[in-house]
């Protein structure tokens, strides 16, 4: 569905240029959840927003469908194209207009992207159709953003996306901004939907219990760029980067059994450096209680240490999970 190939993104600040993503390379395949995951700052937005279109690649190449090249910006590709993918964003509220109902808001993909001039009719039964899907009664039509919960708002921004009839749809830390058991509601819909409609998701999230949960394979990035990547189950079963075991190791938990089941030696060390002034090699050994001295000389290349399970570390071969 979407491959990503040597991606890098740099932008010009009074600084310097800055590097985004360095060298990110991945593929989601048709039906797949892909998780991926990392701290603010490291760069997994970016790409999100690279897919959708608001950014075009520094270098390195995004195809879609294994042959159409979306690594220009969005102005360049055609409706048909941008119909294909879409976008859940992180701030439910910040992404709605306060000013239209909610009618108004799911008829705008509809306008966009419809073959024919729908009649009033016609689009009143599309909206009726993406709100059964997400949950939500028809009285919503008339509602208006400011008068729905969080939870809500975040389910008419994803019949949104689902009025446009994709293939593909990012979602930005969809759930970030809601509670707990709104999160639950959200994640849940978010699978059937998926299962029911046959598509596939980006799921950027830094909250690691959801991609247990969601996510059939996925990728950790550091500071522009990735670090490991494997099936879910591979990955919290035999975590084989430092920082991923940081991760890992930092999730709270609530019984001695499920903390048991955590990565105990590595303890979260500093903050991430800013990508201004990235460290030279690896760029996680600054915080690294395992480092060499080729860590802070050479970048440590992508190695596959288990079928379908890749690493990009020096040490990866000396861990084990405590």
């Amino acid at each position: 569905m979407i491959e990503v190939k040597s991606l890098r993104k740099e932008f010009k600040t009074k600084f310097g240029n800055l590097v985004a993503v360095d060298d990110v390379n991945f593929a989601i395949k048709k039906g797949e959840i892909f998780g991926l995951v990392g701290e603010s700052g490291s760069g997994k937005s970016t790409i999100g927003s690279m897919i959708v279109g608001a950014y075009g690649a520094t270098s390195g190449s995004i195809t879609f469908h294994g042959d159409t090249d979306i690594s220009k910006d969005s102005k360049f590709r055609p409706h048909a194209l941008k119909q294909k993918i879409q976008l859940v964003f992180q701030d439910p509220g910040g992404s709605l207009n306060p000013r239209k109902t909610i009618r108004q808001i799911l008829s705008v993909p509809l306008e966009l992207y419809s073959d024919k001039k729908l009649s009033r009719a016609e689009t009143d039964a599309l909206i009726a159709e993406a709100l059964k899907q997400v949950g939500l009664p028809l009285s919503y039509m008339d509602k208006y953003p400011k008068a729905i919960g969080g939870g809500e708002k975040q389910l008419v921004c994803v019949a949104r996306a689902l009025v446009a009839n994709p293939d593909f749809i990012v979602l930005d830390e969809p759930t970030s901004a809601l509670d707990v058991s709104i999160q639950a509601k959200i994640t849940n819909k978010l699978i059937d939907l998926q299962q029911k409609n046959n598509l596939s998701y980006l799921f950027i999230t830094h909250n690691l219990c959801l991609v247990r949960n969601m996510c059939t394979r996925l990728a950790v990035m550091y500071l522009g760029n990735i670090c490991e990547y494997a099936d879910t189950a591979e990955f919290f079963d035999n975590p084989r980067h430092p920082y991923t075991q940081m991760l890992l190791a930092s999730i709270p938990v609530l019984s001695d059994e499920e903390e048991s089941c955590k990565p105990q030696r590595i303890k979260s060390v500093g903050e991430i450096p800013s990508p201004l002034n990235k460290p030279t090699g690896c760029s996680f050994h600054p915080r690294c209680p395992y480092k060499k001295d080729i860590c802070s000389r050479e970048v440590p290349p992508m190695r596959e240490v288990r079928e379908g399970h890749f690493v990009c570390c020096h040490c990866w071969d000396s861990l084990d999970r405590g």
